[in-house]
């Protein structure tokens, strides 16, 4: 009767862990979606930043001109648009930015960095353990409960 017991126990011990390890995977699988999903709206936030300051440098660079080219028809002289000659690569770079293919140019400069370039990537002291969070976060519990009190004394 115990053996029959302990075989039932172990079926139904084998049957949860199997549940519990497709539920780690579902849950995994959301998370992984979730973020994707997080990247692509924060994608859409820049570049939509991007039109929008796009838009401002424009028009900017638009009014200046025209009053810049008044100036220069009006008093004959050319230093009025100087100032033109480095406001047009911004323009230019803005725009490129947020209706050319520059997003497209940074993905693939960041992929070769990945590909070839990895130490550049790698985080100073490494990545941290559990062990260094736990004793990162035990020093901050002692130190937030030694203020605690030294405060408390004073008040």
């Amino acid at each position: 009767m115990g053996n029959m017991m302990a075989k039932a126990m172990e079926e139904n011990f084998e049957k949860n862990k199997k549940f519990m390890v497709e539920m780690q995977a579902a849950q995994l699988e959301r998370q992984i979606h979730m973020q994707d999903q997080m990247r692509l709206r924060m994608h859409a936030t820049q570049v939509a930043r991007a039109r929008e300051m796009f838009f401002w440098w424009a028009a900017f660079y638009g009014i200046s001109l025209a009053g810049a080219i008044a100036a220069v028809r009006k008093t004959k002289k050319r230093t009025p648009l100087l100032p033109f000659f480095p406001l047009t690569f911004i323009v230019a770079y803005q725009a490129d930015l947020a209706y050319g293919t520059k997003l497209g140019r940074i993905r693939a400069e960041a992929e070769s960095i990945m590909g070839c370039e990895e130490e550049l990537l790698e985080q100073p002291c490494g990545v941290p353990t559990a062990n260094v969070i736990d004793a990162a976060r035990q020093r901050y519990l002692d130190e937030k409960r030694y203020t605690t009190k030294v405060h408390d004394m004073y008040a």
